[in-house]
């Protein structure tokens, strides 16, 4: 595909966060790229343009809507991720998750603003054996999923013409990630033990974010799933990482089982990106490939 022209002010959700600050960091040729987040960036990321606004706030967000006016699109990044500690707190993933987007979508709406809002796999309930498509039915097991799954919902009843766009195994620069987990605990313990039966495709933002602003320049509208090419389990994620980093702890795999956790995960939640391949002319990266050049950019490559 011949990429889109998008110019002016985009405005970008979730900001301070890992795939937010990839977003603000890589924004088109004449597209001035404008964040809000509850909090101000950390230290050695972009500026959030505008912090503190509470997106389930309806009037919180016209109010920021009317001050970077007139906006050319948005991507709405921002979410509750704490998939463990939703378990006990849905109530506030629901109010993040779900109400923010509603609320977002209807301030697009309002002024004819395209958006782009970004979802999970945990929408789905990892039964199958097959890559999940955009037609397959959605049966989350946890409240983050629960949660998210509401979010895509109330924005295609807001929003019809909205981009939702699915994702998975996210890891990036600037904030806490799987490779950098790994790597630490390499270096303090003698051995790793790593869940085998999980299946999925890690994802980079530097590879995710691009494909948002591909998106959001077309105009699409509709489902589309987005992760790095192949499948790997956390296992294969980690002992990748470690081997390209030239780290020699060992590892061996495990079961989900050995490592209860509060929140249960989807088996198997490779995505099929065949119809966002189409809309790009390109898929995304093999997820190794993806790995090796995030290491190398930040320095971690053997």
């Amino acid at each position: 595909m011949t990429r889109a022209r998008l110019e002016g002010r985009v405005l970008v959700t979730g900001a301070a966060g890992m795939l937010g600050s990839q977003l603000l960091l890589s924004a088109p040729r004449g597209v001035e790229a404008l964040g809000t987040d509850l909090v101000a960036a950390p230290a050695g990321s972009p500026p959030v343009a505008k912090p503190g606004v509470d997106l389930a706030a309806r009037a919180e967000v016209e109010a920021l809507f009317d001050v970077l006016a007139p906006l050319a699109g948005v991507i709405h990044g921002a979410a509750y991720t704490a998939v463990d500690k939703a378990e006990e707190d849905e109530l506030r993933a629901l109010r993040v998750n779900g109400e923010a987007p509603r609320v977002v979508a209807e301030a697009c709406v309002r002024r004819g603003i395209p958006l782009v809002h970004v979802s999970t796999d945990f929408v789905f309930d990892g039964e199958k054996q097959t890559p999940y498509g955009e037609r397959d039915a959605t049966r989350p097991l946890s409240a983050y999923g629960r949660t998210k799954l509401a979010g895509e919902q109330r924005v295609s009843q807001a929003h019809p013409a909205a981009a939702i766009v699915r994702t998975q195994w996210l890891y990036g620069p600037r904030g806490k990630h799987f490779p950098g987990t790994i790597l630490a605990l390499a270096a303090s313990k003698p051995e790793l033990k790593v869940v085998n039966d999980q299946v999925g495709a890690p994802t980079s933002t530097l590879e995710l974010a691009p494909v948002l602003w591909d998106v959001l320049a077309a105009r699409a509208s509709g489902l589309y799933h987005a992760a790095c090419e192949g499948r790997a389990s956390w296992f294969d994620f980690a002992r990748a990482t470690l081997e390209l980093c030239a780290k020699t702890t060992p590892i061996r795999p495990c079961t989900t089982a050995e490592f209860p956790r509060p929140a249960r995960r989807p088996a198997f939640s490779v995505l099929d990106c065949t119809r966002l391949t189409a809309l790009r002319g390109r898929s995304l990266k093999p997820w190794r490939e993806a790995l090796r050049d995030f290491l190398a950019a930040e320095r971690l490559l053997a």
